[in-house]
């Protein structure tokens, strides 16, 4: 039975950690979409064509996953939308467990039928996150130290606009 889930949230810039997500992804589900979310909350420091293209680039393969975004939706309604059974979401500390496992209960609020499945990755790459990618971005050096973060289409494009 095919399986599609949706991996979601902001990629603003995606790092080697979303970058794993997605391998798993790819590996666990027939399907994967990612799926770039606006939140009100946050304000993105790099446009959604150029989030979009980066995440074209490193999905590119795997051949089950496809790259998407939506706006003002619930992550919940968006998978249903797309006929989602699955979201994909990556847990990397005890602090984002109690977040997600918060999410995980009103997404099934919202659409009783999904799951949730959350991946744990491994510890070289658990404490990277695209806002601690965000502050590294200027000192004297940074380029070496956002190197180890992003994949290569990033970096190159971090690089250009930062210099």
């Amino acid at each position: 039975m095919p399986t599609l889930a949706v991996y979601a949230g902001s990629f603003d810039p995606p790092t080697n950690g979303h970058a794993w997500m997605i391998q798993r992804g790819a590996a666990l589900f027939s399907r994967l979409i990612v799926a770039i979310g606006s939140n009100p909350a946050k304000r993105a420091a790099y446009s959604v064509d150029l989030r979009l293209t980066w995440l074209r680039t490193i999905t590119k393969p795997h051949s089950n996953v496809e790259v998407a975004s939506f706006g003002d939706l619930f992550l919940a309604d968006y998978a249903r939308q797309v006929n989602a059974g699955f979201i994909l979401r990556g847990i990397r500390s005890e602090a984002d467990f109690g977040y997600e496992q918060t999410m995980r209960h009103i997404n099934g609020d919202i659409h009783p039928q999904l799951d949730t499945v959350f991946l744990m990755p491994p510890r070289e790459i658990s404490e990277v996150s695209s806002s601690l990618v965000r502050g590294c971005i200027g000192p004297q050096g940074w380029r070496e130290v956002v190197k180890r973060y992003v994949p290569g289409c990033v970096y190159e494009d971090l690089v250009r606009t930062h210099a």
